[in-house]
């Protein structure tokens, strides 16, 4: 790994990313809807908006390209609206607000990608998702929208990673659950977190470069838990 591009990188997941990439020495490209994010090569773009994708593709063209990629675009709740607790809880605007973050970021950063990673190229991609995503482990309902939304990246991971392998045998594409980490996202739902479970975003930060550093072209289109283990989807 020499030079990874960090996408969505004004949480507090990327920024911890973004410190130990420096810290490492390694070559710090940024996306972000916010301004310059620290010292990296930075893009300013809202990669929910399909009309982003030339002017991302075209600014990823004139650099070399990234080794890892990391996707950490993702929301949860907003100022005045939780995760729904209920089916009554549900309205079509904030779930389509999940699916622009949680799932349309991703797709249009690959769709950018895409024409510039050729049959020799060697990348390794990790969008970060989310447990409560897994249909197979969902055993206590609610969160309507962001388990809809995880349910839908994941089965996105799955066909890219099979589409980029065809295109590029040497890439590997993954999904990550980086475990309830403190940062805004996770803030108003911490209180029935076990202490030892919530976790400090530059640990997380050191497990997602672990994984991005571990896996293998056998492990594309999988989940993966931050320990380095595959999850069910």
């Amino acid at each position: 790994m020499k030079r990874i591009l960090i996408v969505g990188a004004g949480g507090g997941i990327a920024s911890a990313l973004m410190q130990q990439v420096k810290a490492r020495q390694l070559s710090l490209m940024t996306i972000s809807r916010g301004n310059s994010v620290g010292d990296s090569e930075h893009l300013q773009a809202d990669l929910s908006r399909e009309d982003h994708i030339p002017m991302v593709r075209e600014w990823l063209a004139a650099r070399p390209l990234p080794d890892v990629v990391i996707v950490c675009s993702g929301m949860l709740h907003r100022s005045d609206k939780g995760p729904e607790k209920t089916l009554r809880d549900f309205d079509d605007t904030f779930f389509i607000e999940n699916l622009q973050t949680n799932v349309l970021a991703h797709v249009h950063m690959a769709q950018a990608m895409m024409p510039l990673v050729k049959r020799d190229s060697v990348v390794r991609w990790l969008s970060l998702s989310a447990m409560v995503g897994s249909i197979t482990d969902n055993r206590l309902g609610g969160w309507y929208s962001y388990r809809m939304s995880k349910a839908a990246l994941n089965m996105f991971i799955r066909n890219m990673a099979i589409e980029w392998q065809r295109k590029a045998p040497k890439t590997v594409v993954v999904a990550v659950h980086p475990g309830t980490t403190d940062t805004a996202l996770s803030r108003p739902f911490q209180a029935n977190v076990a202490t030892d479970k919530l976790y400090q975003p530059q640990q997380t930060a050191e497990r997602i470069l672990r994984i991005a550093h571990n896996v293998t072209e056998e492990d594309s289109g999988y989940l993966f838990h931050w320990d380095g283990t595959r999850l069910p989807f």
